[in-house]
């Protein structure tokens, strides 16, 4: 872990770069469980020395903040992106009950609305991989009572069957075509022995008609996977239709002159707008390539030569 990480977007202290948050208190919990802060075994592992104890890395850290000051606070926000989006879906409640009744909590999930869908192969790689994931840390017993009682463990890690239930304010910003998941979920390397899908997952401009129908498939299960939440007015929703994962923490992103927009709206300024119940924002984008403001990811190719 670097000992020091840049605070953007979200965690910027500058106005003009964060003009609802910058003069917030600003935390970053380290994450390195691997099990969005659920892991509970008590056993060490005697050959590599892991602990699996996430929750306990959670509640550890909690105690810390609160006794700090934390517990004065009178607007709190639980954020993450990608497994720390996740995170901040399984903890949202948790998080609202350590804090006064009179203080305003909400949560933000940014890259963390992973779906529970098939790869390209047809097999489901997510779904065992998260089951194995569980099954790991001992997790059963820190995800939500309500859906562990309807369907295996496994599934409650996944926020199409949970994300219902969280009580507090939720704000879910996501790209319909995340560019983890298509590169994870949707064709992860056990899926594509021939590589066919490896120049695609680079980047978006490389996909084949074939592969831009597969991915367009994909943003169709990820908006059933997001619209079984049902309507909720106090949500927030922001899905574009970039390749592109975590949004919040990257100032280009989140609030300059270029960061994309949804209804002329850029992230931070909806984010903000809703806490502060200014605005409401619950919006989804039209389709791939529709909107010309997304940065869309690019990623090194791991097979080229280095000059």
């Amino acid at each position: 872990m670097v000992k020091q990480i840049p605070f953007s977007g979200i965690l910027n202290n500058k106005r003009i770069f964060n003009p609802d948050f910058y003069n917030w208190n600003r935390i970053k919990v380290r994450y390195c469980d691997g099990s969005s802060f659920t892991g509970d075994v008590a056993a060490v592992n005697p050959v590599t020395n892991l602990h699996f104890r996430g929750a306990s890395v959670w509640l550890a850290v909690m105690e810390d903040l609160l006794s700090k000051g934390m517990r004065n606070a009178e607007n709190a926000i639980l954020s993450g992106c990608s497994a720390g989006g996740l995170a901040s879906i399984l903890h949202c409640d948790s998080f609202r009950a350590l804090l006064p009744m009179g203080t305003k909590v909400k949560c933000i999930s940014d890259a963390g609305y992973f779906i529970n869908t098939r790869d390209v192969s047809g097999g489901h790689y997510i779904q065992t991989f998260f089951d194995q994931l569980v099954a790991t840390h001992g997790s059963a017993k820190n995800l939500l009572p309500s859906c562990t009682s309807r369907m295996k463990p496994g599934l409650c890690f996944f926020p199409q069957y949970i994300a219902q239930q969280i009580r507090t304010p939720l704000f879910i910003i996501n790209a319909a075509y995340d560019s983890w998941q298509i590169r994870n979920i949707l064709a992860p390397g056990i899926a594509d022995p021939h590589g066919h899908w490896e120049s695609c997952k680079l980047d978006i401009k490389n996909c084949l008609p074939s592969q831009i129908k597969v991915m367009q498939d994909f943003r169709l299960q990820f908006l059933v996977a997001l619209l079984r939440l049902g309507k909720s007015a106090s949500r927030g929703m922001f899905i574009d239709s970039c390749f592109a994962h975590c949004q919040t923490e990257m100032q280009e992103l989140w609030f300059m002159q270029d960061s994309p927009l949804l209804n002329k709206t850029k992230i931070g300024k909806a984010v903000g707008d809703w806490f502060y119940d200014k605005k409401p924002f619950q919006k989804i984008d039209c389709a791939y390539p529709c909107n010309p403001t997304c940065h869309n990811r690019v990623y090194d190719d791991p097979h080229a030569p280095h000059s």
